[in-house]
């Protein structure tokens, strides 16, 4: 029985089709959650959806270029999206922490160190990480891909369990999910190349896409982590894929 799971929620899942935070899948997703806890799992959240919460919050008069948009938006978004997690989870009366990263502290040395340290006595005294990229001062070189990679830094300094990457689809499809002759990839064994199936596109409010989820799989999966790609739109996601995995459509890589 896995114990540790580092669950990322990426942004077209809390996201509706206007951009505006969806509330009510966003709870849902806690709710599970909370489930999870009680059933004796430890959970690392990596939430995006910080930069499209700020994006609602304020209108801009004058132009912005893109860095100046997502230190803005981001940095309005983050405290509002913070606030709704704790509210959310205040019901459960589960304590949040807020933990902000950057690429430079996954770097062997004082820095992951301290951060790995931080995370662990949260979960050592029942706070649930949630976890982000500091936008505000995260540009350019100093970015993570998206919060597939960061999501898989976490798991792998943390020792995780699962991996578990939330997005709007059911997993890895043979081609485009919405042809009737593309399947869905069920089990991904070590090493095996799927790029033949995989766009590198992006996703419509992220900066991640199937082929960032892929290539984070795979590298957790050789680092000995299980990683489950599924829809974070469906009914009852996450207690499904634990409870009742060959129930619910998704695609796992085992660990190896």
């Amino acid at each position: 029985m896995c114990k540790r799971i580092v669950i990322k929620i990426g942004s077209n899942v809390l996201t509706r089709k206007d951009g505006k935070l969806d509330v009510t899948r966003m709870s849902a997703l806690v709710d599970q959650v909370a489930c999870l806890r009680q059933q004796g799992y430890e959970v690392i959240l990596v939430s995006s959806g910080a930069v499209a919460c700020g994006r609602r919050e304020l209108k801009v008069k004058h132009a912005l270029d893109s860095v100046e948009q997502r230190q803005l938006f981001s940095a309005l978004g983050q405290v509002k999206l913070v606030g709704l997690y704790y509210d959310l989870f205040r019901e459960y009366h589960i304590h949040v922490g807020q933990v902000l990263t950057m690429k430079e502290n996954f770097q062997p040395g004082e820095q992951f160190d301290n951060q790995r340290a931080c995370m662990s006595v949260m979960l050592e005294n029942g706070v649930l990480p949630i976890v982000n990229e500091n936008d505000t001062v995260c540009v350019t070189e100093l970015m993570f891909t998206d919060n597939d990679e960061l999501s898989g830094l976490i798991a792998e300094m943390m020792n995780a369990d699962m991996l578990i990457l939330l997005s709007n689809i059911d997993g890895i499809y043979t081609g485009h999910p919405d042809e009737p002759e593309s399947r869905l990839i069920r089990t991904v064994a070590p090493r095996t190349d799927l790029t033949t199936y995989i766009k590198e596109e992006k996703s419509a409010f992220g900066r991640g896409g199937m082929h960032s989820k892929y290539t984070t799989a795979c590298r957790v999966q050789a680092a000995g982590i299980s990683v489950i790609i599924a829809n974070g739109e469906r009914e009852n996601i996450l207690i499904d894929l634990i409870q009742r995995p060959e129930e619910v459509p998704h695609t796992v890589f085992p660990a190896t």
